[in-house]
């Protein structure tokens, strides 16, 4: 079996004690290849993109500029996932609105850098599983392009075509979700999320007994999701699908979904014919 490829780092601190730590933390979570290091603005920008790194941990003040800065001038879409490192926690919605995984308050303890490179090594398989998958559905779009054109017969001496391969494993998703109460984290089981909210840069995640606030972007959590069991009904919203019990067409045109215990989310009209085919619905 071929080994997993490691996750590329880049980090990025004017201060050698910053870099430092988080380094020797990095070599405790395994399956790291450190690519590289800078220590300014225009050196972290250089360094993306001369490495091209699956990660970047980004201190937020440099003496040459921001963070922030850095993710402008290489363009958000071409960042790579991006953890902020600050010593001051009024940066942290600007962060998130960067499009960053997770950020680090100066000084954080080893449970929050675990917490906040596990979900930077999330949403890179997440990217990774998004690419692959646009590669496979390229690949077959070309090996069937000619669809509809009628196939010569078989000849008597033509070649013996090859087995088809297997299909592709079910990825794996995630069956428990860590969240962070008062400095603990304590795991929520999958199974009684009921469902989940955007909260501006964080999520609220709901069950029968509590709500719980995480940092983590919806896109992120959507992919970790089994569609099996939960569907994004708005870009604010993902629900439970065996909690449906209505869809309401309201006199505006717009829908809402009806979750058990009488509860309506609104749908995006782009979702809707989605969500009914899931529901049984579509004709």
């Amino acid at each position: 079996m071929t080994a997993a490829r490691p996750v590329r780092v880049l980090i990025v601190d004017d201060e050698p004690l910053a870099r430092r730590r988080v380094a020797e933390l990095l070599d405790e979570e395994g399956g790291v290849e450190i690519v590289g290091v800078a220590t300014s603005g225009a050196e972290a920008v250089a360094a993306i993109r001369a490495h091209a790194p699956d990660v970047v941990f980004l201190d937020v003040q440099m003496p040459d500029g921001t963070g922030l800065d850095v993710v402008r001038e290489v363009g958000p879409e071409a960042m790579p996932v991006t953890v902020f490192v600050t010593a001051y926690d009024q940066y942290a919605i600007r962060a998130f609105d960067a499009a960053a995984v997770d950020y680090l308050v100066k000084p954080y303890d080893d449970e929050r850098f675990a917490q906040a490179f596990r979900r930077a090594r999330e949403s890179v398989e997440s990217k990774r599983l998004r690419r692959l998958s646009g590669e496979l559905f390229s690949t077959l779009q070309s090996m069937h392009g000619a669809v509809g054109t009628p196939a010569a017969a078989p000849r008597d001496d033509a070649p013996v075509a090859a087995p088809t391969a297997p299909p592709p494993a079910r990825p794996e998703y995630m069956e428990r979700i860590a969240v962070e109460i008062r400095g603990q984290v304590r795991v929520v089981p999958v199974s009684k999320v009921q469902y989940v909210t955007a909260s501006g840069p964080y999520v609220e995640i709901h069950t029968p007994e509590k709500t719980y606030l995480i940092r983590e972007q919806m896109q992120v959590l959507e992919d970790r999701l089994d569609p099996d069991r939960f569907f994004r009904v708005h870009r604010s919203a993902i629900v439970r699908l065996d909690l449906i019990e209505g869809l309401t067409r309201n006199p505006s045109g717009d829908y809402t979904v009806q979750l058990r215990g009488g509860l309506q989310l609104k749908v995006s009209r782009s979702r809707t014919e989605e969500l009914e085919r899931r529901m049984g619905l579509a004709k």
